[in-house]
């Protein structure tokens, strides 16, 4: 059989017949790998891929109805699915190794009173069934089938008939029409295809693991986000308990929702109120240390910001953020010092947001500047404040999205003050908490 060398570009799986620097459907630079493929001359069978006979409609004959959806009995998975799972519906979770992907997709599926077939190309069935005994859950609804050809399994499929199906992972599989090796872009591309094919002719959901590169995003063609109806991304730090669940595609649902778990010794807990779990009780008031009130997806969610300002030891500052993003923080830093005319360009400063997540709202600028400030001057601010505000380069405190949901959020936890800027609109004889408006960044004198 003749060998065909073919170049695929790794964002968009554009083809080349030569390699080239740029790629000039998508025009990203160094994109551009070699394969080796070999397409197979066989006549594709039994994998679900049969002939179905096309039918045109007209738009005023479809069902507009709202889809019936699949509950999973975890409640933080339905609501970022935008309520549970749409039959036939193709779901991509994506997530750095370790994080808990495999974990979270088998208690899922554990959980489902329906006939789930999971799938494993890199676990064998004595190592889930371990984990399944450490998770504390029996369900003899699911079954394992340890294989990595598409083949084999489209034949098991059709024995089998599960309701759902779960893919782990997406890496590891492959398909006779291709000769080339498992986790090459033709492989994961044509696996995919094939699997959606499946589940549309079938009407039966999918879950595809998928592993991410190292830049963060899941490994593959980027065709391949667009080919699925769901994109989940699964964050968090292997060191730290908390692990976030985001959509970053979802045809069926919002884009806004999340889902916060706990990992501990018997899988992932559902996290109800992250905030209390984030927010750490000090025996004293510490200087560097403020509350902010942020909001991920839809859900209000406290963190703490911890700020460490010191003198340079060495020629040129430091400047480090952990969860925080670094360039935000230079733009804060240059706020301070020219409208507030703080000497910070010879101290190093330090900023991180307890619990190792990670938050990119605006809303804690205003938090950010005041740990500065106090860790800068050694002054304490109270634990029963609470602030969230944007700061922008003139040093007027922007208002803020959905400023009545966090106000209420601080106040349920119990917090005494909230600081906010002067331009969100809010009545103040709504809430019991003490709301101190505040216009430009200067108003932070008298704090601190």
């Amino acid at each position: 059989m003749k060998t065909k060398t073919i170049y695929y570009c790794q964002n968009c799986g554009a083809q080349y017949s030569k390699w080239m620097g740029q790629c000039t459907t998508c025009k990203e630079w160094n994109t551009i790998v070699e394969e080796v493929v070999s397409k197979k001359e066989l006549k594709k069978s039994g994998n679900g891929s049969s002939h179905l006979k096309s039918k045109v409609s007209k738009l005023s004959e479809i069902d507009t109805a709202e889809t019936y959806r699949i509950k999973t009995n975890n409640g933080e998975l339905d609501n970022v699915l935008g309520g549970g799972i749409v039959p036939g519906s193709v779901i991509l979770l994506g997530g750095e190794p370790g994080i808990g992907k495999s974990t979270l997709m088998l208690q899922v599926a554990l959980r489902l009173p329906f006939n789930t077939l999971y799938v494993s190309g890199e676990e064998s069935p004595k190592q889930i069934r371990l984990r399944a005994e450490r998770i504390g859950i029996d369900n003899d609804n699911m079954k394992l089938l340890f294989e990595t050809n598409t083949q084999k399994i489209f034949h098991v499929l059709e024995q089998e008939k599960p309701d759902i199906l779960v893919i782990d992972s997406i890496q590891t599989l492959h398909t006779d029409y291709i000769e080339s090796s498992a986790g090459s872009i033709s492989q994961i591309r044509e696996t995919t295809s094939e699997i959606i094919q499946f589940a549309k002719q079938n009407n039966t959901p999918v879950f595809i693991i998928g592993h991410i590169n190292k830049e963060g995003q899941i490994a593959g063609p980027k065709v391949l986000e667009h080919m699925v109806d769901t994109v989940l991304q699964f964050e968090g730090d292997r060191n730290h308990l908390f692990r976030i669940l985001r959509a970053n595609k979802n045809r069926f649902g919002s884009t806004h929702e999340i889902g916060i778990y706990e990992m501990n010794n018997k899988g992932l807990t559902e996290i109800k109120n992250p905030s209390k779990l984030l927010l750490t009780t000090h025996d004293s008031e510490l200087s560097g240390t403020v509350i902010a009130v942020s909001m991920e997806g839809l859900r209000p969610l406290l963190v703490e910001v911890q700020a460490l300002v010191s003198p340079a030891v060495y020629g040129t500052p430091q400047r480090t953020t952990t969860g925080y993003d670094i360039k935000r923080l230079h733009m804060i830093l240059a706020v301070l010092e020219k409208r507030m005319g703080f000497k910070l360009a010879a101290k190093d400063v330090f900023l991180n947001i307890t619990g190792g997540i990670k938050i990119d709202d605006p809303a804690l600028d205003l938090a950010v500047a005041v740990a500065i400030l106090s860790s800068n001057n050694d002054e304490p601010i109270s634990p029963q404040w609470a602030f969230a505000g944007e700061i922008g380069l003139t040093g007027e405190v922007r208002p803020v999205n959905r400023i009545a949901q966090r106000i209420s959020e601080a106040e349920k936890l119990g917090f005494e003050r909230i600081f906010i800027s002067k331009h969100n609109k809010i009545n103040p004889k709504n809430h019991q908490i003490e709301i101190n408006l505040i216009s430009e960044i200067q108003d932070l004198k008298r704090l601190v």
